[in-house]
């Protein structure tokens, strides 16, 4: 389990979100990163199909605002009309990791 997330924050070109953990962890994460690795149905396939093709084209996407979900995760929309993916902490750290 990640650390709690401490700051979100987008930048003023919408195309860059931060997220600091209080356990250290700290990342900078692309809109077109989040929008093509959306952890939802639609991205990732509905359960046991086959994945559909990746998500391509989204260079200039931008975040036109993120909505809490609960305390565990929260809804990023995109300005594509993009806005079924629930990104949990744990998610955007993982995501956070890749990029490394």
């Amino acid at each position: 389990m990640t650390g709690w997330p401490t700051e979100l924050r987008l930048n003023a070109e919408k195309n860059l979100l931060t997220v600091r953990f209080d356990d250290g962890g700290h990342y900078a994460l692309s809109a077109e990163k989040l929008r093509v690795e959306s952890p939802s149905a639609e991205v990732r396939g509905h359960g046991g199909a086959s994945r559909p093709p990746p998500v391509t084209g989204k260079e200039h996407v931008k975040i036109a605002r993120l909505e809490p979900v609960g305390n565990y995760a929260v809804r990023i929309v995109f300005d594509d009309g993009h806005d079924s993916g629930l990104y949990s902490w744990d998610y955007l750290a993982k995501l956070g990791r890749q990029i490394g």
